[in-house]
């Protein structure tokens, strides 16, 4: 019989097949002017959040990603001081956790549902789940998620999420809002910041003469951030 977890898992799976189908990965390289844009101003937000937290460098670190897809997050944690051999990813696609392995040779990373971990209890200094819990549409396979997270993250740790407050076009993904988090990790400190100008801004703006500054300009409004980092202390 077909568990809950299953159901949400092969879902999401179906998901990213579509995706792939349409092309739609190409749309998120990260050379175009407007991915450049929204990564690198996700990416000031990150290291300033780890800073404020004293994480950095990640030396002596180990960093779990769930859903880390190609390991492009984890490969940004090397950068931050991270040894190849602390980091640690989930996905549930094989052919992105393949091109992970490629990326990160030495690094643990396995096929798996992040609703059932394959770590054992508080292993990790970092958990990160970028765009994850967005992607889970129930509650309970949220909470599944948010319980393993907890469980793998050691005591003092810290688990960090990138994610969106608001999307009307995906149907496929249900926006996080902040309250969401608060609620999900119940009982923690959570410190939220802002990121992000709605992508479809970025895409009309970046690429034109002086649209870098524009979006820049239109990123210090908060409602036209889309997305946020919330850091959750463990």
């Amino acid at each position: 019989m077909t568990s809950d977890l299953d159901r949400e898992a092969e879902r999401v799976r179906q998901v990213y097949a579509r995706r792939a189908e349409r092309g739609l990965d190409a749309r998120y390289a990260y050379w175009t002017p407007a991915n450049l844009f929204i990564y690198q101003s996700r990416e000031r937000a990150l290291l300033s959040l780890l800073r404020s937290e004293g994480m950095l460098p990640l030396s002596d670190r180990h960093v779990l990603d769930v859903g880390c897809g190609d390991g492009a997050v984890l490969q940004d944690c090397l950068r931050y001081g991270a040894r190849v051999e602390d980091l640690s990813g989930v996905d549930l696609l094989a052919d992105r956790v393949e091109s992970a392995r490629a990326r990160l040779p030495g690094a643990t990373l396995e096929v798996g549902d992040g609703q059932s971990l394959p770590f054992e209890d508080a292993r990790f200094d970092l958990v990160l789940g970028f765009t994850l819990l967005s992607s889970v549409l129930d509650d309970d396979g949220r909470r599944r998620l948010v319980i393993e997270m907890l469980r793998v993250a050691r005591p003092g740790g810290l688990i960090v999420l990138y994610d969106f407050w608001i999307n009307p076009f995906n149907r496929d993904a249900r926006p996080l809002k902040r309250d969401d988090v608060r609620s999900l990790f119940a009982g923690h400190t959570v410190e939220f910041r802002r990121t992000t100008l709605a992508p479809p801004i970025t895409r009309a703006l970046a690429g034109l003469p002086g649209g870098w500054l524009a979006c820049t300009m239109l990123g210090i409004i908060p409602f036209a951030n889309t997305h946020y980092l919330a850091a959750i202390k463990v």
